[in-house]
């Protein structure tokens, strides 16, 4: 019982270490900053600059798709949304990992969206710390 009891506490305390090495990493501003370039490359997107904001997004994200592809699917999911009406940010989280894509710096950012024909949806921009210390999108995702 006292060895399980031991075990446990080192356990939590190895979690509670490697939690807070991550947070110490974590970019000072990360979170403003972040948001600061999901804004401006949200603007694009919004005003149908689709070749701009794939060449405002993060090396990831453009070794992943391609321009083309890219528009395509902007047209087909925002297309039919409409205009966009209002925009209000709803949270930010910073994390080092995301799925599937590699360890870094990240800040999923989420906001809530009204658009002509959808009323409520929740868009998703991820920003990612490139290699030369800027914030660009890596990914978005509206439900």
């Amino acid at each position: 019982m006292k060895r399980s009891l031991c075990s446990t506490l080192a356990a939590l305390a190895l979690v509670i270490a490697t939690a807070g090495a991550r947070a110490a990493d974590k970019p000072a501003g990360a979170e403003a900053d972040a948001r600061r370039a999901a804004e401006s490359w949200l603007a694009l997107v919004d005003a149908g600059k689709t070749a701009e904001s794939w060449q405002q997004s993060s090396t990831l994200f453009r070794g992943v798709v391609t321009q083309e592809a890219w528009s395509s699917a902007v047209q087909a999911v925002r297309g039919p949304l409409g205009a966009l009406t209002s925009r209000h940010f709803r949270s930010a989280q910073y994390t080092a990992s995301a799925p599937g894509a590699p360890d870094g710096h990240y800040v999923v950012l989420q906001y809530d969206a009204v658009f002509a024909n959808k009323a409520a949806a929740v868009e998703t921009v991820t920003p990612k710390l490139d290699a030369d210390g800027v914030w660009r999108v890596s990914g978005y995702f509206i439900r």
